[in-house]
């Protein structure tokens, strides 16, 4: 809440922006801004009442909670319950769930039979760093993209790290480009590269939180740091094919081409299990991408620019290299016989593919009313998971909320009297369907 008067200047000194931040509905403040909030009563500029409506929220929620009980639920949670069997299972499901494969050219998944060894390369490749991300705990064990690979895997792992994260060396002591020549004689040496490059914590954090001379807390753009760029470029150069698995909590370019790609995101201590769960077939792929991933930095609107102009996958015109709710699978999941009644869509799904697949079935709509977005906005989605030759009629409820615009003045109504209704495991855009291979079905609903 500070950075209202100190960086986003909508307010003059921290007394407004604590009045700003409570009058408008914010209860709790993760900070110390509100250690104002009696000033700004004194100056006028709230009342007793804003404080007694935040202040019985708050507590309301703390007494749903149960916090306040006898015997509160969370008190009885025992030690010993602390990185159980059954959550770390939990915790693999979600990695698992969570990874996006961005690209295949069919090289996934692997056929362990029909390798002789297969080469681990990158800053990321053995790094736990990469599994935690920031706001973290620690977990008792950790896996990294490495060893899950080596547990899967019974032929020769050969590892390099390749290159520091975004130094031109990997240590002080080391000469330039120190560690290229070990990742080529690996790859050389292997069937296949498994490429881990990305990002961790210390490059990318919340505001200034996190501070390196790379990028002091943020990215500088969609490109991987250099050594990781002229690592990629080695390696491409070498000829065997490149499974390149990304590590980042934002999005990224790669800009070589590879012959896969999967966003791992930072996936906590099971990451190395769940990515070879994924690379060796145990698991399809499911996740979908909840960004949007653009080509370039250099085409987006300045960053302080406030418009949506250009922005998220409701307003973008261009510079899309990856869409919002794309991601592939190794089956194909496909719907059909969609229809709207009573605020929920109903639809056919199929699983045309040869296993077992989830996927995430998504509605989109778009309405003809002056203030509708640009394109089309997500309304539901469901998770589903069928055999070979599985259907399932699936319903999705869809809020009244999907049917309302905003105008100008910040209003929210229904102004739009025609609405299409769009149902599909992609958005119902032409690039969203031609990297998926599979199109959205629709119908049309009247107000």
């Amino acid at each position: 809440i500070q950075d209202f008067h100190k960086h986003h200047g909508v307010t003059k000194n921290v007394t407004e922006s604590a009045a700003l931040a409570l009058r408008t509905g914010c209860d709790l403040n993760c900070g110390n801004t509100y250690l104002y909030v009696l000033a700004a009563l004194e100056e006028g500029l709230i009342d007793a009442a804003d404080i007694r409506r935040a202040c019985i929220r708050v507590l309301r929620t703390r007494i749903r909670l149960g916090l306040f009980d006898p015997e509160p639920h969370f008190a009885a949670c025992t030690y010993d319950t602390i990185a159980s069997p059954a959550h770390k299972a939990v915790s693999l499901s979600c990695a698992e769930k969570s990874m996006v494969l961005l690209k295949n050219d069919g090289i996934l998944p692997l056929d362990p039979s029909k390798l002789h060894a297969i080469a681990v390369i990158g800053p990321n490749a053995d790094s736990r760093a990469a599994l935690e991300g920031n706001y973290c705990g620690t977990a008792d064990r950790y896996v990294t993209f490495l060893e899950g690979i080596q547990d899967a895997f019974s032929g020769r792992v050969h590892y390099a790290q390749g290159c520091h994260l975004y130094k031109d060396r990997t240590s002080n002591l080391a000469m330039a480009d120190d560690r290229y020549a070990e990742a080529l004689a690996a790859a050389e040496a292997s069937d296949v590269v498994i490429l881990c490059l990305g990002l961790d914590a210390t490059l990318e954090g919340e505001e200034g939180d996190t501070g390196n001379e790379f990028s002091s807390g943020d990215k500088a753009d969609l490109r991987l740091p250099p050594p990781q760029r002229k690592l990629l470029e080695k390696l491409h150069a070498v000829g065997k094919p490149v499974i390149l698995v990304l590590a980042a909590g934002s999005a990224l370019n790669p800009e070589i081409s590879c012959n896969a790609v999967l966003q791992v995101w930072y996936p906590g201590q099971c990451g190395g299990q769940a990515l070879a769960h994924i690379l060796f077939g145990k698991v399809s792929p499911s996740g979908k991408l909840p960004v949007t991933f653009y080509e370039t930095a250099e085409q987006l609107p300045d960053f302080t620019d406030y418009s949506m102009q250009n922005r998220t996958y409701r307003y973008a015109r261009n510079n899309v290299l990856y869409p919002f709710g794309y991601g592939l699978t190794y089956g194909k999941i496909v719907c059909t016989e969609l229809s709207y009644e009573n605020g929920c869509a109903r639809m056919t799904v199929t699983n045309q593919g040869i296993r077992f697949t989830e996927d995430v079935v998504q509605l989109y709509i778009k309405d003809n009313s002056p203030w509708a977005v640009p394109n089309h906005s997500l309304c539901g989605f469901a998770r589903i998971g069928l055999e070979p030759g599985e259907t399932r009629r699936l319903e999705i409820p869809v809020p009244d909320s999907a049917f309302e615009s905003v105008d100008e003045q910040g209003v929210r109504a229904v102004t739009g009297t025609a609405f299409t209704l769009y149902a599909g495991t992609c958005q119902p855009d032409p690039l969203s369907e031609k990297l998926s291979g599979t199109m959205c079905v629709q119908v049309c609903i009247q107000k």
